[in-house]
C-alpha cells in the first residue's frame, strides 16, 4: 500500500509504468536529497510527466500531470560527486491531490489507483496480447528483425512494459497510463499501433508514387 504522501520526480520524457523498471541517473541538488531521503526511507518515488512549458519555471514548480505511478528504489549506485544511478520499479498509479513545500524537492498528497485485473476480464485481455503479439511481430520482420515475446510474462506485465518501452511520444504514454485499468491501456495500444502501421503503408505508398 502507497503512502499518503510521497516525493515526486517531474521529468518531460519519462512515464513509468507497473511493475516496468526504469533507470535514472540523478544529479539536480534537489533531487539527490530526494533520492538521499527515499533511500534512508520506504525507497518509494513517484514518476510524473511535466505539462508542456514547463521550462519557463523548471527550478520551481511547473505544473504537472495528476496522474503518476510510483516506484521502488530496486538498485542504487552512490557517485563521488553526490550524484546517484539508481533503478526504479512501478509499484502503482496514483493521483495527485495536493503539494507540500516543506522540501527542496517536491512531495504529493496521492490517492492509489491500484489496477487489478478482474477474473472476467482475463480472456478479453489475453486476446488483445495476442493482437499486441501480431502487430509486433509484423512491424519487427518487416525492419529484418525476429521478434520473440516471452510467453511466461503475464498478459499485464506485457501490456505494461510494451507502454513504457516502446517508441512513443510522452504524451502518447501518458494516455496509456491514464487508461482505467490494464484492458482499457491494451486495448488503446492495440489502436495506437494499428493507426501507426496505417499511417506508416500511407507513406510508403505516397512514397511510390512519387
Amino acid at each position: 500500500m502507497l503512502p499518503t504522501i510521497i516525493p515526486i520526480f517531474p521529468l518531460p520524457n519519462a512515464v513509468l509504468f507497473p511493475n516496468v523498471f526504469m533507470p535514472l541517473h540523478i544529479f539536480e541538488p534537489r533531487y539527490r536529497a530526494m533520492v538521499a531521503d527515499a533511500l534512508t526511507g520506504d525507497r518509494i518515488i513517484g514518476m510524473v510527466l511535466l505539462k508542456a512549458g514547463y521550462e519557463t519555471n523548471y527550478e520551481g514548480r511547473p505544473p504537472i500531470y495528476p496522474i503518476g505511478c510510483a516506484g521502488l528504489i530496486t538498485h542504487s549506485e552512490p557517485l563521488v560527486d553526490g550524484r546517484y544511478n539508481i533503478v526504479l520499479k512501478g509499484i502503482e498509479k496514483f493521483a495527485v491531490t495536493g503539494e507540500d513545500a516543506s522540501k527542496p524537492y517536491r512531495l504529493a498528497s496521492i490517492d492509489a489507483l491500484p489496477e487489478q485485473v478482474p477474473a472476467g476480464d482475463r480472456p478479453e485481455l489475453h486476446r488483445l496480447r495476442q493482437r499486441l503479439e501480431a502487430l509486433l511481430a509484423a512491424a519487427m520482420e518487416r525492419e529484418g528483425s525476429d521478434p520473440k515475446f516471452p510467453p511466461a510474462v503475464p498478459d499485464e506485465d506485457l501490456v505494461n512494459a510494451l507502454a513504457q518501452y516502446m517508441a512513443l511520444e510522452p504524451l502518447e504514454r501518458q494516455a496509456l497510463l491514464e487508461r482505467d485499468g490494464v484492458l482499457a491501456r491494451c486495448r488503446s495500444l492495440v489502436e495506437l499501433l494499428e493507426m501507426k502501421t496505417i499511417g506508416r503503408r500511407a507513406t510508403w505508398k505516397g512514397g511510390a508514387v512519387h
